[in-house]
């Protein structure tokens, strides 16, 4: 699977990997439709931290994103706001 971090780059994660993110993100989506910021600032990190452990790719390799996440630091509101464009 290939994760990509807006302004950061592309991440391979093994089948493992993808598992524990799929749970976080189904998490992150429901604090992001709670509007519950302290819940999505913390899952966020963690996709963070989850998705760095894979294979960073070189900026050379570009691949399609299987899953974007927003970039670090990104509101709850932001990240509401890019969703409804369709941006990640």
């Amino acid at each position: 699977m290939i994760i990509r971090i807006l302004h950061e780059g592309q991440y391979e994660l093994d089948q493992e990997q993808a598992e524990a993110l799929k749970r976080a993100d189904e998490a992150l989506d429901a604090a992001l439709e709670k509007g519950d910021e302290a819940t999505y600032r913390s899952i966020l990190d963690r996709l963070f931290g989850q998705v760095r452990l894979g294979r960073r790719l070189d900026d050379a390799e570009l691949r399609r994103s299987d899953v974007v996440l927003p970039a670090a630091g990104l509101t709850l509101d932001e990240a509401r706001a890019l969703l409804s464009q369709g941006e990640i």
